[in-house]
This record gives structure tokens, C-alpha cells and sequence, in this order.
């Protein structure tokens, strides 16, 4: 199979030296795609800022920013047979980017945030019967709830749930998988790169 990968965070940009983030790591994505590649497939990663080395034999594609990520995304999905979204990407961005570094000055600084795209939301909308598209949910509450929404809205084939406090920024992960058939399989916590694999298992990849 071809599969697309993302993984790590998004970087939104303040100006040329501030930007707005997440504390995602990465390692879940990467360790998907290490995985996906030792069973033979062709794996295209598509990576925001971290601080893992590629892994040998994967195509990387290095991005900063949600809108970086949304054009090499969609520009690859439809050659792909399976598509993996676990970047944590920005749904926000400020609506103005300062071209000189801000100075300090009196009082409080407001920034207006404008949405980033649906990344998710737009490559599911174009999907076909041959690709599986799978989500990620990163939750801080109603776990499952949110993680059915957007299964749901976002036409995805499997939803890979988990609360924030289990894998944020972590080595270990524990999840719920829901699928669109009305699937619940929970998953404890272990290492990622076991974790990657029995994934893989339940998708048949």
C-alpha cells in the first residue's frame, strides 16, 4: 500500500521570532510510519518541527505551518491508498504576522486568531470507496463523544481517541479505536512503537 502519514505539531507564526504551537512530540506518527515501513509499504511522512531523526527508507516531507501541512497533504492524498492523520495541527492562526520582531510596549497585547483549514474535514470530503482515512482525537474530555463527532462529520473509516494526560508528549499511549461500523476496541497503555503495531493490525495494514 501507499500510505500518507502526519505527525508532530504546527507552528503559526507571530512574527519572525514568536509563534503559537502545541506540545506534541511526534512519536506516535513516526512510529507508525517505521512500522508501516518494515511490512513493505510505501510510506510518505509528512512532519511539522520535532525533534526525531527520519527513519530510513520513508519519503519526509518537513512542514512548519497548518497551511504548509493542508498543500502537502491534499497534493498527495488522492495517489494514496491510506491516509494516517496524527499531527496535532493549529486551528488557529493569527490574522496578521508582524514582518519585524514586536517591541514591548504599555499594557496588554490582543492578537486576533483566524481558523486554519479542516485539513481532515477536506480530504474526507474528496475520499473514495479504495482509500482508508483514519483520525486521531486527543481529547481533555467527553473522550468518546468528541471522537464519534468527528468520525462522523469528517468521514473517516477509524478514529484513534485518547485523553490528553495518557499520551500528549509521551512515549506511552493508551486509546479507544472507534470505527465507522459502530467498532469500540480500547487499547492500554504501552510503548508507542508497540502501540503502532497492533494498530496496524486492527486496519489490516
Amino acid at each position: 500500500m501507499k500510505i500518507l502519514i502526519t505527525a508532530g505539531p504546527t507552528r503559526e507564526f507571530i512574527d519572525p521570532v514568536r509563534f503559537i504551537t502545541n506540545s506534541s512530540s511526534g512519536q506516535m506518527g513516526y512510529a507508525i510510519a517505521a512500522e508501516a515501513c518494515r511490512r513493505g509499504h510505501e510510506v510518505i511522512l509528512i512532519s511539522g518541527p520535532v525533534q526525531i531523526a527520519p527513519p530510513e527508507g520513508i519519503e519526509v516531507v518537513n512542514v512548519v505551518s497548518a497551511a504548509d501541512m493542508a498543500e502537502a497533504v491534499k497534493s498527495r492524498f488522492p495517489a494514496c491508498d491510506c491516509c494516517i492523520m496524527s499531527a496535532a495541527v493549529a486551528d488557529y492562526r493569527p490574522a496578521q504576522v508582524c514582518e519585524q520582531k514586536m517591541k514591548k510596549s504599555p499594557g496588554n497585547l490582543f492578537i486576533e486568531l483566524e481558523r486554519t483549514e479542516d485539513i481532515l474535514k477536506s480530504i474526507g470530503a474528496v475520499k473514495t470507496d479504495r482509500q482508508l482515512l483514519i483520525g486521531f482525537a486527543a481529547e481533555s474530555e467527553n473522550l468518546l463523544e468528541n471522537a464519534a463527532g468527528k468520525l462522523e462529520r469528517k468521514n473517516l473509516d477509524w478514529i484513534i481517541a485518547n485523553k490528553l494526560s495518557d499520551g500528549f508528549a509521551k512515549s506511552t499511549n493508551a486509546c479507544v479505536v472507534l470505527g465507522r461500523n459502530g467498532e469500540k476496541i480500547p487499547f492500554d497503555k504501552r510503548p508507542k512503537t508497540e502501540l503502532a503495531g497492533a494498530l496496524l493490525d486492527l486496519f489490516g495494514i
